[in-house]
């Protein structure tokens, strides 16, 4: 049942003509691919993903399992939540360690570079090869940063799984074309069109749990260059760094060591929606160190192959 249908409305609300793209997307992506994954790491817009995936297969199971490519420096919390929400649902987890790419030598953390966010793409194409998996959905926003906005719905990759932006295929009037050659693969983004605000809206609308850190809560954090980092096992404060006890929340869940907190007071949804509709920094320029580095270092991760 769609949000417009739930509340009796013949014309379609804002997000339900956004539900109603992201179903459509999946159902045709689901019905022309012969196996595709939905890429999961329990964040708010795979939280998402997981909804539309309910609204558009159920009563019957995915017509796919899940994917989570794990960093090993992840919050405990996310975790726990992952594990939890897909038991509940009755669907299939792959999880891809990142710290098994390392042990097999598949790729090498640098020494005193404690993010593993690049080793990610190596961990991700590994499983999606291994698995023979030829469209991964995934719950990337245009509204994120400026590599994002430059893809389309339905992103195709090499044989390599590399994207090339020169050679993006036309989606007019939302039609998509999915013919692909063997080795190839898509990925497919079916909220591509939403935005922050959208997205937890949409929690909102559907009631969806998520993660504790997306609400205010009391952590130990250092300032590194302007961001709050928390003081963890993978990652502690450097000489003149001091720690600080303070009310913090996540904007967007990634490896714990480059993913920085915001201050903030709000402690529920409504608080979190008011905090975002006055916000002029995207959360990703906000609290990814990852994505501070440089304007082209997403762009250069894409092109490797990354999500």
């Amino acid at each position: 049942m769609t949000i417009a249908q739930q509340t009796g409305e013949l014309r379609l609300s804002h997000l339900a003509e956004l539900e109603a793209e992201a179903v459509t997307t999946m159902r045709e992506v689901a019905a022309e691919l012969e196996r595709p994954v939905l890429l999961f790491s329990g964040g708010k817009d795979s939280i998402v993903l997981l909804r539309l995936a309910e609204k558009a297969f159920r009563p019957g199971r995915f017509p796919f399992p899940v994917l989570h490519v794990d960093t090993g420096h992840n919050f405990p919390e996310v975790l726990e939540f992952r594990d939890r929400r897909i038991a509940e649902l009755g669907e299939e987890l792959i999880v891809a360690s990142v710290q098994d790419s390392i042990d097999r030598g598949r790729v090498h953390e640098d020494p005193g570079d404690p993010s593993r966010n690049r080793l990610q793409t190596t961990t991700l194409l590994d499983a999606l090869a291994e698995h023979g998996f030829d469209a991964a959905f995934g719950g990337a926003r245009r509204d994120e940063e400026r590599a994002r906005a430059k893809e389309r719905v339905l992103s195709f990759r090499d044989q390599a799984g590399q994207w090339d932006p020169r050679t993006q295929r036309p989606e007019l009037w939302n039609l998509f074309n999915t013919v692909i050659r063997r080795g190839e693969s898509v990925r497919v983004f079916p909220i591509s069109n939403w935005t922050e605000l959208d997205v937890w809206r949409y929690i909102q609308a559907e009631a969806l749990e998520v993660p504790s850190i997306y609400f205010a809560h009391e952590r130990q954090v250092f300032d590194r260059d302007g961001m709050l980092l928390a003081v963890s096992e993978f990652l502690q404060p450097a000489g003149g760094e001091p720690v600080m006890t303070d009310s913090v929340r996540y904007r967007t869940v990634g490896d714990m060591t480059v993913t920085g907190a915001i201050r903030s007071a709000a402690r529920d949804v409504d608080a979190v929606i008011e905090e975002t509709a006055a916000s002029r920094v995207t959360e990703r320029g906000q609290t990814r160190a990852d994505d501070r580095t440089s304007e082209a270092a997403m762009e250069d991760r894409k092109r490797e192959g990354y999500f």
